[in-house]
């Protein structure tokens, strides 16, 4: 039996272990098991706290398909707030995390209404296709405005990397059915070797935009922190939103800050669901 705790950052649920418990491991099976919304406690990812020789305190993000994740905005949120409540780490603390997707720092905000608020910095976001990975056939150093058909649909799309991939769409008609039946065709494609979560953005106006999400991995996902990051940082890119935004999505809003160089925070909330044990 092995101790979680299940926390949700704007719908976007997560179980945190200490890998200690595991042994600092997990089958695929396992994963797929405990995210199971019928078959385990259900949620969009595991997080697992692990040893770092660079960072306070380390990071392994697992998606519900058993894959492991290089970065999640609301993933590391609600890793905060568990290293803030359970490890009693003080809350004028800054902690740094390592990723996959890189290191990382928190910080705890305030709290109202049992709700915890934790500000992240996120890094940069980086656009150069090699690194996202992307494989366009395209002379450009960039994947800014290119073409994706698929059937009789075409979509213009942009692809940046905040730790992890990503492909914005900006449209003035997004909905989750749209996301739905062509996020999932967009993860997989070929144009993305390591495959990629999509967005599909409304432009309110330069400090609003509104967010529909496919999350690689796991699918259409109610909120999303490096999502939200990565529109951001494409819309800056391009001139269509300031350096501070607002981003709504059907789980709520978080706030996104970037600067001239890129570099990304974010703030939202995190509150915890339950705790317990769990058979695996």
């Amino acid at each position: 039996m092995i101790k979680f705790i299940k926390s949700h950052g704007l719908g976007n649920d997560y179980i945190v272990i200490d890998g200690k418990d595991t042994g600092y491991s997990l089958t695929k099976s396992q994963i797929k098991k405990i995210c199971h919304r019928n078959y385990g406690i259900g949620s969009d990812g595991v997080l697992m706290l692990c040893k770092s020789n660079i960072a306070d305190h380390g990071l392994k993000i697992f998606n519900p398909d058993g894959s492991q994740a290089e970065k999640s905005g609301n993933g590391l949120r609600i890793f905060s707030a568990y290293l803030y409540e359970y490890k009693k780490i003080k809350r004028n603390k800054k902690i740094t995390i390592e990723t996959q997707g890189g290191l990382t720092a928190s910080e705890f905000v305030k709290e109202i209404g049992g709700k915890k608020y934790i500000k992240v910095e996120m890094g940069e976001a980086i656009f150069e296709q090699k690194k996202i990975p992307v494989k366009v056939k395209s002379s450009d150093q960039f994947c800014i405005n290119k073409v994706i058909k698929l059937g009789n649909k075409k979509f213009i799309f942009n692809c940046v990397s905040v730790g992890n991939p990503h492909c914005v769409i900006f449209s003035n008609k997004i909905s989750p059915d749209i996301t739905k039946n062509y996020g999932s065709k967009i993860e997989v494609h070929n144009y993305f070797p390591n495959r990629i979560n999509v967005q599909f953005a409304k432009i309110i106006n330069r400090a609003t935009v509104q967010l529909e999400i496919w999350e690689r991995g796991a699918g259409y996902t109610l909120a999303s922190g490096s999502s939200s990051c990565a529109v951001v940082s494409v819309g800056f890119k391009l001139g269509l939103l300031n350096n501070k935004v607002k981003v709504k999505m059907p789980g709520g809003i978080l706030k996104i800050s970037i600067d001239d160089k890129y570099q990304l925070e974010m703030e939202g909330p995190v509150e915890k669901i339950c705790e317990g044990r769990i058979d695996i």
